[in-house]
């Protein structure tokens, strides 16, 4: 009967144009803001696009399989524990000299012949699925804080910890927020989830102030022209990118700030590339696309007739939005530069075929949701 009626219901067809609509957007920006510097350092204009294409047929793929497959394969106990133990081994092996590779003094990636995989996006799926699972699988118990809130957090507490000493601070609070808001939703209390918030207050404070580059990065995001060629340059570059777009941009492909002045272009960044070159009203569509994500993700959770559906369905949407939504913070100067990419849209290989797997999880539950 499950079956029978899984396959009777129907995709949200607003959601999957506007993954889509970030994904063409992608592809044409990926292109636009790295073609200089692929032409100066690979002899070819289209390297970063072309790598970029593979990964969206790869995403593709990926996405096709998740959408006609049954996402409540992952609610089994065997398929859970099996999905954190391999995100835990995979971020454990980034930091054995052969197999992990350090960039810019960060240990985040894995080495794959020629390519290279991020381990912490798997594991962000994974801590997802394990807190609709086991939410789901509490109930009413959730709301006790020994034995139901404090599992949850030893467990995301693991792999944000993991993050953490690789450093990846900016996807460790990432997800520090979505195991918050699964957990809310979930009917934990929310003076249970304060204390534990407040609690972790002391621990983040010496993360930040204890390190000097998060420190010079907190002093650059207070006042960025004190270090204008340091700390500050980053986001200097950026706010220089959209306000030379102006309203309608300079044209696709007319940037300057992508000719070497801005770091990370193609990938951190390439919001403030969407800035100059598509305008105030480019950046707003795409903003506007993702809380067309943030809103069709929300309604199928809403929707969904079952606790862990609603919950991985919920999940996964803020573990898109609420990234694309600190990552857009960060390039207009909202919140301190961190290393945060804009799903769908950034260039990367094993971000952008993660996040489409996941999304596929998504379009899946939303046949159920109606």
């Amino acid at each position: 009967m499950r079956n029978e009626v899984h396959r009777k219901g129907h995709y949200d067809r607003t959601l999957l144009i506007a993954i889509m609509a970030l994904l063409a957007v992608s592809v044409v920006m990926v292109y636009s803001s790295s073609s200089v510097v692929a032409l100066t350092n690979y002899g070819d204009p289209a390297y970063f696009m072309k790598r970029q294409i593979l990964w969206v047929l790869i995403g593709l793929a990926g996405m096709a399989v998740a959408m006609h497959t049954d996402h409540r394969v992952l609610a089994d106990q065997r398929a859970v524990l099996g999905l954190l133990v391999l995100a835990l081994a995979l971020l454990a092996l980034t930091f054995f000299p052969h197999l992990g590779r350090e960039i810019n003094g960060a240990r985040r990636w894995l080495r794959l012949g020629a390519l290279t995989f991020q381990p912490s996006e798997l594991a962000k799926f994974a801590v997802v699925v394990y807190l609709s699972y086991y939410i789901a699988k509490k109930g009413e118990r959730i709301r006790d804080f020994m034995n139901g809130l404090v599992p949850a957090f030893v467990v995301a507490g693991l792999f944000m910890g993991v993050m953490a000493i690789q450093p990846d601070f900016g996807s460790a609070m990432m997800l520090g927020g979505v195991v918050f808001i699964l957990l809310f939703a979930g009917g934990a209390r929310i003076p249970h989830l304060t204390g534990v918030v407040l609690s972790l207050l002391p621990f983040i404070y010496i993360a930040v102030t204890g390190t000097s580059y998060r420190a010079r990065r907190i002093f650059a995001f207070l006042d960025p022209w004190a270090d204008p060629t340091g700390a500050g340059h980053q986001i200097i570059q950026s706010f220089l990118a959209f306000g030379s777009g102006g309203i309608f941009g300079r044209g696709l492909g007319e940037g300057r700030q992508k000719l070497l002045f801005l770091p990370e272009r193609h990938s951190d960044f390439i919001y403030a590339v969407i800035g100059e070159e598509l305008g105030l009203i480019g950046a707003l569509a795409v903003a506007a696309i993702f809380c067309v994500v943030l809103w069709r993700g929300v309604r199928v959770a809403l929707r969904s007739g079952e606790q862990f559906s609603s919950l991985l369905a919920l999940g996964i949407t803020m573990l898109i939005c609420l990234q694309a939504f600190i990552n857009m913070a960060v390039v207009t100067g909202l919140l301190p530069t961190k290393g945060t990419v804009l799903p769908l849209v950034s260039y990367g290989g094993s971000a952008i075929v993660i996040t489409m797997a996941a999304a596929g999880v998504l379009l899946n539950i939303s046949r159920d949701a109606g």
